[in-house]
């Protein structure tokens, strides 16, 4: 052989290794340069400061401790700064619900829960609060002075509450979410769970609270907002490799040893001696009915979309006898409701308390959702329905002739003349008014036609006074009168009513 050759041989290598090196060096290059770039560029930008704001105004509120006409212990004490925090203890000037504990449910007076609820649903109360700066959230502080752990749920809006433009969408998220649990010390506390990041800026917090587990009243002293005005992003993190998945090949090979197993099981032959729907075909209508009454409303709208028999299943007014809305209350609309409209013919049950705020359901939805499905009606719950006005409570009286049970709690937005239309309802048993605009007129209507009431809330409410109320009052068969934040279970002997409460009113 030639030298040349060898010669040149070694000569086309070097030649390789300089421009494998050269190629290195470039590449480095750009990379340094493109990072300083980026780094210039945000040095540049105007730097995100962080807002932080105490809520400005109280915008809506399932209860209250307190009265209608005095802050003390209302839920508008929440607006501005702290009035208490950090001191502990019991202040007239916090935030206060009206129930603590279980005794609520299981005083005499309790009402019976309905089914299906989702177990992640235990919102027993909520308040919303709104903000002057619309910003992307960073923290949420809660601050609480007595009793702490109350607060079980934080959400978002998207809607802006100072805005004149009607949204043509209202979304809410999920800041914070956990199950109630039980704080050992009553004193206060500064409460910041880790909030989500969310794709919308809000001036609109809600919190839900759940005080089963509290020994005596949660004080709650102000909330407040920590967020940015420009949008978060992201950190770009790293892609690592983890060793374990290179383990995925040998475990799709089981699992497709796995899979022909069962292939050979249920080959075609085996198939052929099965019907159309599996096994479902052998088991009596009435067991898969029974089966079917434990999910949950979204999820038997879910499995109607699997098959014909399930969905017939699905569809069966059966199922919907007892139906609550109040934990899907963000998503019920005008279109939940008509697709609902079929299902709920024979709906006894129906809580819509929560729901429809913020134009989700019009006066029209209601009461065409009524025409169709209020005959059988027993019981309505619409506590802080602020879509209901006169014309919906016309229409309860004319399409509910069998109702017992109407609950308007909160619904503070109806007008005085609207409580005439309940007068028609001669079957109500049970009648809770709790911070409505009810008057003497209306509720002397009220207890002379609705002869068979027992139960009657009128908590928070103007008190009606006058010896004709009374007069009223003593003909009826009341057992439980709620005045106030105080129940009273009624005893009636001959011409004498006893309220046991160690109060006692004689007529």
């Amino acid at each position: 052989m030639s030298p040349v050759f060898p010669m040149l041989t070694v000569l086309s290598m070097f030649y390789y290794i300089c421009l494998r090196r050269r190629a290195r060096t470039a590449t480095r290059g750009e990379m340094m340069n493109s990072r300083r770039a980026i780094e210039s560029n945000s040095r540049a930008l105007p730097i995100n400061v962080e807002v932080v704001q105490y809520a400005k105004e109280v915008l809506d509120f399932s209860s209250h401790y307190g009265s209608e006409n005095s802050m003390s212990y209302t839920m508008w004490n929440l607006a501005g700064i702290p009035n208490v925090y950090p001191s502990s203890g019991d202040f007239t000037q916090t935030a206060v619900f009206r129930t603590y504990g279980t005794w609520w449910d299981q005083c005499p007076s309790a009402q019976l829960p309905f089914k299906r609820t989702p177990p992640n649903f235990c919102s027993h109360d909520y308040v919303e609060l709104a903000f002057e700066e619309p910003v992307y959230p960073t923290a949420v502080h809660v601050l609480e002075t007595y009793h702490p752990g109350a607060v079980i749920r934080i959400l978002a809006c998207s809607a802006n509450p100072y805005s004149q433009n009607t949204p043509a969408e209202v979304r809410w998220e999920i800041l914070w979410s956990e199950a109630p649990t039980k704080v050992n010390s009553p004193q206060a506390r500064q409460f910041t769970p880790c909030i989500k990041q969310i794709d919308f800026p809000t001036n609109l917090i809600r919190l839900e609270v759940n005080s089963s587990l509290q020994d005596y009243y949660a004080e709650l002293d102000a909330v407040v907002l920590h967020g940015v005005k420009e949008r978060p992003v992201l950190s770009l993190k790293t892609l690592m490799i983890d060793m374990s998945d290179l383990d995925e090949d040998d475990d799709e090979e089981k699992n497709g040893c796995e899979m022909d197993s069962l292939n050979k099981q249920f080959s075609v032959a085996a198939l052929r001696e099965w019907t159309t729907n599996g096994y479902f075909d052998k088991l009596p209508y009435e067991l898969i009915q029974l089966i079917l009454s434990h999910l949950t409303v979204p999820d038997l709208c879910r499995l109607a979309q699997t098959c014909k028999l399930l969905y017939q299943h699905c569809c069966d007014p059966l199922q919907y006898i007892h139906l609550s809305l109040q934990p899907y209350w963000a998503r019920i609309n005008d279109t939940s409701l008509e697709y609902l409209l079929s299902r709920c013919t024979l709906v006894q049950w129906l809580n819509l308390s929560w729901t429809g705020n913020r134009g989700a359901i019009s006066v029209s939805g209601f009461s065409r959702f009524l025409k169709v499905c209020g005959s059988e009606l027993v019981r309505l719950e619409l506590a802080c329905g602020h879509f209901l006005n006169e014309t919906c409570l016309e229409v309860i009286a004319e399409m509910c002739p069998n109702l017992q049970e109407l609950n308007l709690s909160s619904c503070d937005k109806l007008p005085p003349q609207a409580f005439n239309h309940i007068a028609k309802v001669c079957s109500l048993k049970r009648l809770i008014l709790y911070r409505t605009k009810v008057e003497q007129t209306a509720l002397l209507s009220i207890l002379n036609f609705c002869s068979e009431l027992q139960h009657l809330s009128l908590g928070s409410c103007v008190m009606p006074t006058g010896l004709c109320v009374t007069r009223t009052l003593k003909n009826l068969p009341l057992t439980v009168l709620i005045f106030g934040s105080w129940t009273y279970w009624v005893r009636k002997h001959m011409n004498t009513c006893i309220i046991v409460f160690s109060y006692v009113v004689s007529w």
